[in-house]
């Protein structure tokens, strides 16, 4: 009965510290100790009704989050509460459901009864669709975050670096972040046991000048190699389900599955008009120095979704996010021009009259821009952002004909992507910025030109 009694008093201490804005003062309860927050609370998927909330502690808890509408105190709603365990790294996600349009929520994590960390604020999705002209918004997208280990790493200079890019990032304030794979870097002691998985997880997810993003807005996640397994693995890496399973418990995409049930970790969303495609280009993947099997990036299943979802999207920009380049025509490293995949892709956009398609893609630790107009008129555009915190690497001698001059970016960076303008009439402003948010080039598209 006791525990109970300061249970609640726990509780009500907390709901009223939060609404005032307070830090809650842990010493002023007697109850057994805290754990200590590693990471987040992390924003991921926010639609018009629910958002979900990641988080990780460093030891067993019962974890929980609280929260309600911005300026109403009297309505507010307590999360279902999880155990946190070795399973997950001490990682846990929660829904928060049943909430309503266009509207500014504020969370905190409770942990064993008490506050613990910061309280977030959430905005719900603008109801705009038969009411008004889409609101404008601002994503980021990158690719290649490492970060350093030396314990682990191979000996020398640390291969990562610059890690103010993150807190540049958060400085833009985006509406949401796209990271574009090769989130983590799977180190040999990594990929051999689930537990190093969860490991390099939380080794990244731990990084003090990263918080500040994962509290600002929506976070959305594909993969690539390194967030997979070894250097390059294909569908031949044994360990597929300890990558799929990590990337689940480490992110908070709205689903996992493209086509629906589909065994990869693809999914869509739509953030107000514009509707984001998130492929898997590993869990299908033959390398192509295979002879005896077809070479493929996605896979049959996988594309034939793509293209109907295309057909069927009426998103002015239609942005498809996979991890290795799409349009650079030139067979290097695992560009898609390796494969038989991408002229199939680009002949059935044509022949569906697919307009606005962009391609976001990662890997090359360089970022440039790549054009592709169609013989009926409709252009492609496949934009790499890449790295943010990896080594660079200097691609303006690759002999790449669909390169737009002037994009070619050789150093750590991000880019914004800024959609305004009326429902028929959207334009989509790309910025590409440097690790301190100084911006390096730019361009705008029109959605009717595509």
């Amino acid at each position: 009965m006791m525990n109970k009694i300061v249970y609640l008093f726990s509780i009500l201490c907390l709901i009223s510290l939060s609404i005032v804005g307070c830090k809650t003062q842990l010493s002023s309860c007697d109850v057994e100790t805290l754990p200590e927050l590693m990471s987040g609370p992390m924003i991921g998927h926010v639609s018009m009704r629910s958002a979900y909330i990641w988080t990780q502690v460093d030891k067993k808890a019962d974890l929980s989050v609280l929260y309600w509408e911005k300026g109403d105190n009297e309505h507010i709603t307590y999360s279902v509460t999880v155990q946190v365990d070795e399973s997950t790294a001490f990682s846990t996600q929660f829904e928060l459901g049943y909430l309503e349009p266009g509207r500014n929520y504020e969370a905190v994590l409770v942990a064993n009864g008490i506050a613990l960390g910061d309280t977030i604020t959430i905005t719900t999705q603008t109801l705009w669709d038969y009411r008004m002209d889409p609101p404008a918004f601002k994503a980021v997208v990158g690719s290649c975050a490492f970060i350093n280990d030396s314990i682990y790493d191979r000996p020398g200079k640390g291969y990562g670096g610059e890690y103010e890019v993150f807190e540049s990032i958060t400085s833009a304030e985006p509406d949401m972040m796209l990271w574009l794979g090769d989130n983590i870097y799977l180190r040999e002691v990594d990929f051999q046991s689930y537990t190093g998985y969860l490991y390099r997880y939380s080794h990244m997810r731990s990084l003090p000048q990263i918080q500040g993003l994962l509290k600002a807005c929506p976070n959305y996640a594909i993969w690539d190699d390194h967030d997979y397994g070894p250097n390059d693995a294909d569908m031949s890496w044994i360990h597929r389900d300890w990558a799929q399973e990590a990337f689940k418990t480490f992110w908070a995409n709205p689903s996992y599955g493209a086509p629906s049930g589909a065994n990869n970790i693809g999914t869509a969303f739509r953030y107000n008009d514009i509707e984001f495609f998130l492929l898997d280009n590993r869990s299908q993947r033959v390398h192509p120095n295979n002879r005896t099997q077809e070479i493929k990036v996605l896979g049959e299943e996988q594309i034939d979704w793509l293209i109907a979802a295309l057909n069927k999207s009426r998103s002015p920009f239609k942005m498809v996010a996979v991890g290795g380049q799409f349009l650079n025509d030139v067979a290097t490293q695992e560009n898609m021009a390796n494969f038989p995949e991408r002229q199939e892709i680009i002949d059935r956009i044509e022949e569906e009259h697919i307009h606005g398609v962009i391609f976001l893609t990662g890997d090359r630790h360089c970022t440039d821009m790549s054009r592709l107009e169609l013989e009926g008129g409709a252009v492609i555009h496949d934009l790499t952002v890449s790295p943010l915190t990896s080594h660079s690497y200097d691609n303006s001698k690759e002999e790449n004909t669909l390169r737009l001059d002037g994009t070619s970016t050789p150093i750590r960076n991000f880019a914004e992507l800024n959609f305004f303008g009326p429902r028929k009439d959207r334009s989509c402003e790309i910025i590409v910025k440097d690790a301190t948010g100084v911006e390096v080039w730019s361009k705008t598209l029109k959605a009717k030109e595509l």
